[in-house]
């Protein structure tokens, strides 16, 4: 396998050698939604009717800067060109685009700078080959050094030999629960033999507002791929599902594809590299039922079920799925293994902080100028990515407070924006990392109306199975309701907090028992403007309510 891989590097090298110019378009589904798909099918129209015989054009995955998009990048030969990144891209562009690109110039109205923080900050591993690569290509996921951990592993190490490096490294799953990897994966490792054991990758995203799994499964599925072949083979499993939500179409179908390619190359199936290891992918679609994200529900709708939780334990790492020992981890997680095998896992564990270690990706949206994707290091502060990366607040206005963690986070308001972005930082302001969404709110959010769409949101996807949830979070809906249409008292506002804490104490699983966390939050730091729209309080006077300590 080693002399096929090989061989496949330097056929794609050779290839890239005939051609002096390479444009690469970005065709996952943000720039797809502008049409780049015209875009790349304008630009391969001209090479083929015009004399640009030294041109190459191709789809690659997510560049990142979504809110630019189209996003198409040049590179050439002659390295002394550099690269060169264009924004906006219409159609109507291709001929004077090609036309530059082939006289080694460039299409200056177009130009989308790269020497600035939002591209200079980030460190990729995750997203390494993210718009390098055209996603649908294994030759090219190879000759970037693609399953050469895979291969690695299989033929030169041990089952224990991978855990001992994921544990080396640090990673902690990067679903939302932050719980290392490494220990997970002994867990299942530990169990009988002789039982049937399964991996199940959790691309159930749901949270609004979060974007990053879509992006890597559509960018660079292989990846993933990789990492859950990697951790069957360390636990002994024989079977992996990937469960992504039908409202991911196209990730699908790049998912769909990438298992064929892979199949056939031999880093799939049956006798992997030309070992007796076995390991076998299929695709699970969900029906975009948010409690799905949680492991055991995800487990049930797997099996047929509807999607509904169990009390934990046991925990899926014991009895998952059809009741054998099963590991679960996220997109992200399983993206991170590959580079850990080939770098080793003190090199990830050089990057983060003491307790979260290696980068995170991040989907920044809401009231922020850079709308898009992002990769930073763990303890990276707060302010750098609001005011550097994410290029601050537009229209004039105020940044107010940042979401992350989905509807299970909290929002953290300007004056704590200095706190690193990890794990125990984020837990201690009332928040959580989550999967990665981070929304941006400037001074015209109302703070209320922000509890009372994620407390919406958490009352329609609540699966119904537990009373607390089930009830609580619409009697918190109701309350938050009336509380910002003027209508609540003291009283209302009292019966909130207190309904807080019987939904996060007595839920059955993380959805209730998180979906209080944005009324918490907003509670603590913007109490004022609840205050403001009771009917029988201001901000003078507030008595019979005291302010809470955050609660996460």
């Amino acid at each position: 396998m080693h002399e096929r891989f090989e061989q496949i590097t330097q056929k794609e090298l050779a290839e890239a050698a005939k051609v002096d110019h390479t444009i690469q378009v970005c065709v996952a589904a943000s720039c797809l939604s502008s049409q780049s798909d015209k875009v790349l099918e304008a630009v391969q129209a001209e090479i083929e009717a015009g004399q640009h015989k030294g041109c190459q054009a191709k789809g690659v995955g997510c560049m990142g800067l979504c809110s630019r998009g189209p996003l198409v990048s040049a590179t050439h030969k002659d390295e002394k060109l550099g690269e060169t990144m264009y924004q906006n891209v219409t159609p109507e562009d291709a001929p004077a685009l090609v036309a530059a690109i082939s006289q080694g110039k460039q299409l200056k109205e177009r130009i989308c700078p790269t020497d600035v923080p939002f591209f200079q900050r980030q460190t990729k591993i995750v997203l390494e080959n993210s718009g390098r690569i055209d996603p649908e290509r294994i030759e090219e996921y190879v000759a970037a050094g693609g399953y050469s951990a895979l291969l690695t592993a299989v033929t030169e190490m041990t089952p224990n030999d991978v855990i001992d490096e994921v544990l080396r490294s640090g990673l902690r799953g990067r679903g939302g629960g932050g719980y290392p990897t490494g220990l997970k994966w002994t867990t299942v490792a530990k169990a009988d033999a002789k039982l049937r054991k399964y991996v199940i990758c959790n691309a159930d995203e749901g949270d609004p507002g979060a974007f990053m799994d879509r992006s890597v499964l559509e960018s660079d599925p292989h990846r993933v791929l990789e990492g859950m072949t990697l951790a069957g083979y360390a636990i002994g499993a024989r079977r992996g599902y990937i469960y992504v939500r039908g409202e991911y179409p196209l990730a699908v179908a790049r998912l769909k594809k990438a298992i064929n390619q892979a199949r056939r190359l031999g880093v799939l199936g049956d006798g992997i590299c030309g070992t007796t290891f076995n390991f076998q992918i299929d695709i699970r679609l969900g029906a975009g039922a948010f409690v799905c994200g949680e492991e055991t529900a995800l487990i049930a709708s797997v099996e047929g079920k509807r999607g509904q939780p169990r009390p934990r334990p046991p925990y899926p790492a014991e009895l998952g799925l059809w009741g054998e020992p099963t590991l679960i981890n996220n997109v992200e997680t399983f993206a991170n293994v590959a580079p850990i095998i080939r770098n080793g896992g003190d090199w990830y564990a050089s990057l983060g902080t003491e307790k979260s270690k290696g980068t995170k990706v991040f989907a920044l949206a809401g009231s922020i100028v850079n709308t898009g994707l992002i990769e930073v290091p763990m303890g990276i502060p707060l302010k750098e990515i609001v005011f550097e990366i994410g290029g601050g607040i537009p229209g004039g206005h105020q940044v107010k407070a940042v979401q992350t963690g989905g509807p299970s986070g909290g929002c953290i308001p300007a004056d704590y924006f200095d706190t690193p972005v990890d794990y125990e930082s984020l837990v201690k302001l009332g928040s959580i990392m989550g999967s990665g969404g981070m929304i941006v709110m400037d001074e015209t959010s109302n703070m209320v109306d922000v509890a009372r769409y994620f407390m919406e949101f958490c009352k329609t996807e609540s699966c119904g199975k537990c009373v607390p949830c089930r009830v609580g979070t619409v009697q918190m809906y109701d309350l938050l309701d009336k509380i910002y249409r003027g209508e609540g008292t003291r009283y209302e506002l009292k019966l909130l907090e207190n309904l807080c804490t019987m939904v996060r104490e007595m839920s059955l699983c993380g959805l209730g028992q998180t979906a209080p966390n944005p009324v918490n939050s907003t509670l603590h730091y913007f109490r004022h403007e609840y205050l403001e729209l009771l009917r029988d309080g201001d901000l003078a006077v507030e008595t019979a309510v005291s302010t809470p300590e955050v609660q996460s």
